[in-house]
């Protein structure tokens, strides 16, 4: 399988920037078939997705919609019914879920830019696997009208691509609230959130950014970080198998996800209660932290991700969302950059901002790539 599947004609115009979109945005005339045998017959869309309509409207070329993790319910990128797409840059490693082909889309040169959904870390996880950038925005400031699954307390449609200006670009075109902006400073404070990593990536990430010329790093603690890990996967584990039951009841489900779903079929009130309690709390402390400091910055991995023949083999790794996942249980907008290293391997900064301070954020990012390119 390619890095992403054409599963319509598009005439490309050489000015116009190309897109791939993920297969839980609708567009029009095509079928939204979520990665999974068990939507193989769904009917094409009527309509186009907002998103859709924005990027249309702004002058992007839709080329194709792409692979994912079924149902986007993994972060591998596996798929058994549409084919695994290969991570371009890291062959031997997982592409990462559940927007897996959009990143490799982008990746492997086939678009400019790919849209994907972020419920769990599900744009910047393979935007990092895969070494380009994922934008996760502030939830809600993009619309999820014609994205799949309807109701989400977590789920964010987001950006990848292969330069920092391009996320800029895309937002502009996809969120009519999103201005961007120019820095006018030359020195930032930047929180550390001191989390658990492999000690190679955080220290790769810490002396490159140290070694920045007008960047300070000052620690910062959220004590709720891994309980809001485990609070967003009793969220997404419930409002999952909700959405999915009836797919589950097919018998047409990958094995991975099948088994996956009927663990989240477990989920009970209680824990989500609890879960929405923690949600509340983690939100004021993430808030807190960036009353001092308007950016955070911790890797985006916390380990390196397993090896595509591990996954293919039906290894799984949730973990890897440890460091991802806790941004979308409190809605604050996150991006992924890849890291400069001597390592033959993905290290990836990931740069968490105030909730609607998006262009900052993006704009912030573009000025860092500069400074990690010197």
């Amino acid at each position: 399988m390619d890095s992403f599947t054409v599963t319509y004609p598009s005439s490309m115009a050489t000015d116009q920037p190309t897109v791939a979109i993920k297969d839980s945005i609708d567009v029009a005339g095509t079928p939204t078939r979520l990665g999974s045998a068990a939507c193989s017959d769904n009917l094409p869309a009527n309509q186009d997705s907002a998103v859709v309509k924005h990027l249309k409207h702004n002058g992007f070329s839709i080329t194709g919609k792409t692979v994912m993790h079924e149902l986007a319910f993994g972060m591998t990128g596996v798929n058994h019914a549409y084919g695994t797409p290969i991570n371009p840059l890291y062959p031997n490693l997982i592409p990462g879920g559940s927007s897996s082909g959009s990143a490799t889309a982008v990746a492997g040169g086939a678009v400019d830019v790919a849209i994907g959904t972020d419920t769990g870390g599900s744009v910047r996880m393979p935007a990092a696997c895969c070494g380009i950038y994922g934008f996760k925005p502030t939830f809600g400031l993009v619309s999820r009208e014609g994205v799949w699954p309807t109701e989400t307390l977590l789920d964010c449609v987001g950006v990848f691509a292969r330069t920092p200006e391009l996320i800029t670009q895309t937002m502009q075109a996809i969120a009519p609230e999103f201005k961007a902006i120019e820095l006018n400073q030359n020195t930032f404070e930047l929180g550390w959130l001191t989390v658990e990593a492999n000690d190679d990536i955080s220290a790769t990430i810490k002396n490159a950014l140290l070694q920045c010329t007008g960047i300070d790093l000052t620690p910062v603690h959220l004590p709720d970080f891994d309980n809001a890990f485990e609070a967003g996967l009793t969220i997404i584990n419930r409002e999952t198998w909700l959405a999915c039951k009836d797919f589950y009841a097919t018998g047409k489900l990958g094995e991975d996800v099948a088994k996956r779903l009927e663990k989240a079929s477990h989920t009970t009130d209680e824990a989500v209660l609890q879960a929405k309690k923690l949600r509340a709390a983690f939100i004021a402390q993430v808030d807190a932290a960036l009353e001092k400091t308007r950016i955070l910055v911790l890797p985006t991995l916390p380990h390196f991700p397993m090896t595509r023949a591990h996954a293919l083999a039906g290894d799984t790794d949730m973990t890897i969302s440890k460091l991802v996942r806790p941004f979308n249980l409190s809605g604050h907008p996150a991006l992924s950059m890849p890291c400069p290293s001597t390592l033959d391997l993905p290290i990836s900064i990931q740069l968490v901002g105030r909730r609607g301070d998006d262009a900052f954020l993006c704009a912030f990012a573009e000025h860092l790539a500069k400074l990690l390119s010197q």
